[in-house]
């Protein structure tokens, strides 16, 4: 077969091949084949005629477009083949022109951009501080404290921010109690700010055994439209007034704790301090990298084409939904909870599918013109770890990676090595 490829602007172009004769022929004889197994004529079988006969039968624009269906996917495999192309989109295909004795089929597609790399080597990076302060390990024993501290009813006391409050409401729109509007020995923390605004101030001053009518208004973007802008009044009645207490930073709170190992107050400060300063530590690490990454993609040059930026969104938009899954949400609902439609999702994702799309590009070019290997070493070596680490059988593990895609990741992953390795 023979080819032409053209390269356009953004990545795109033409490909135009020149099907062989013999093997347009032959396609086109099996398309015949295919179809008068169908036809059927007075006096014969189903399918049993001669050849000749139920030929005549078949329309000449049918056989052609069946033998094209034959013969395309083998003409674009072999014009990529030709001029080392990688589609990055499902190409559009055409017919240029066609006869009983050739055809020549054009395909538009979107190909990997060409990527000029910028510096990638010696890239200064400043790492911040990560020391763990006293004040550091004091915030960290008063979050512990919040965690572990005891509502503690009280029996005569005015409802304040922080407080948390038992009480039977309902709510009336227009005189008529409205569907959602009411619970009673309900639990609301003030300051939660889990009611529309303004219901959670106007508890604010409230003693346990008093009523109360608090008139409001919904807001105009409420998830339920009957409610929206719509004035109500709740009638509330308080029964109790709880208040946080806070357990006393001594031994006994770290008893309290159960945590393996450590029994007295200095000993939890001490494990404070490990761990913050490892989380810091991890957690610089981590942004040292991302900005390197960030600084290598950003002095390349690459134009991106629009294709791989919708595939890599598709791509996002799927994980979210399913990160959602594991939390028992589904999309639908996370959509009413939040006001939020899948393309404003995606408009936020936007940037970042970007810079994913950028970095990987980068990282694919450095990988080749450093002439990165993938041994099967590496790919068997690779498969042990993650068997270990997730508890699955290596032959399980390659049902689910194929060896391509752990090729793939481990180019990347030496590309982007060597990237942290020459930082100054």
């Amino acid at each position: 077969m023979k080819s032409v490829w053209n390269l356009n602007e953004n990545s795109k172009g033409q490909l135009k091949v020149e099907v062989d004769t013999e093997v347009w022929k032959k396609a086109q004889d099996k398309a015949l084949d295919a179809l008068i197994k169908d036809v059927e004529i007075e006096g014969f079988r189903k399918g049993q005629a001669p050849k000749k006969l139920a030929a005549q039968r078949v329309s000449e624009q049918a056989v052609l477009m069946d033998a094209i269906n034959l013969v395309a996917n083998d003409a674009f495999a072999a014009g990529m083949l030709e001029h080392d192309l990688e589609p990055v989109a499902q190409p559009v295909m055409d017919v240029e022109k066609m006869s009983n004795d050739e055809i020549t089929l054009v395909f538009d597609l979107v190909v990997k951009p060409e990527v000029e790399l910028g510096d990638y080597k010696g890239i200064e990076i400043e790492a911040e501080d990560v020391t763990v302060t006293d004040e550091d390990i004091q915030a960290e024993l008063e979050r512990l404290q919040e965690a572990n501290a005891e509502l503690v009813v009280q029996e005569d006391v005015e409802v304040a921010e922080g407080h948390t409050v038992v009480m039977d409401f309902e709510g009336f729109k227009d005189g008529e109690p409205f569907e959602g509007g009411q619970a009673e020995n309900y639990n609301l923390e003030i300051g939660s700010n889990s009611f529309i605004p303004g219901f959670e101030d106007a508890l604010i001053g409230m003693k346990p055994g008093e009523e109360k009518d608090i008139e409001l208004t919904f807001p105009e973007d409420y998830h339920v439209e009957e409610l929206q802008s719509a004035p109500v009044v709740f009638k509330v009645k308080l029964h109790e007034v709880k208040v946080r207490e806070l357990p006393e930073l001594n031994d006994d709170f770290v008893d309290l704790l159960e945590q393996d190992g450590i029994e007295t107050l200095d000993e939890l400060k001490a494990s404070i301090k490990d761990d913050l300063t490892k989380y810091r530590e991890q957690a610089e690490e981590d942004r040292v990298n991302d900005l390197l990454i960030q600084t290598v993609a950003d002095n390349a040059k690459v134009d991106i084409p629009e294709e791989m930026i919708e595939e890599e969104l598709n791509q996002m938009f799927q994980e979210f939904t399913q990160r959602l899954a594991q939390q028992g949400l589904n999309f639908e609902m996370y959509s009413q909870i939040l006001n939020q439609t899948e393309e404003d999702i995606r408009e936020q994702m936007s940037d970042d599918a970007n810079k994913r799309v950028r970095s990987r590009l980068v990282l694919e070019k450095i990988a080749e013109v450093e002439e990165m290997k993938v041994e099967e070493n590496d790919i068997e070596d690779e498969y042990k770890k993650i068997s270990e680490m997730y508890g699955l059988e290596v032959d399980q593990l390659k049902q689910i990676i194929s060896p391509e895609q752990l090729s793939y990741d481990i180019l990347i992953r030496k590309a982007v090595e060597l990237v942290q390795e020459s930082r100054v």
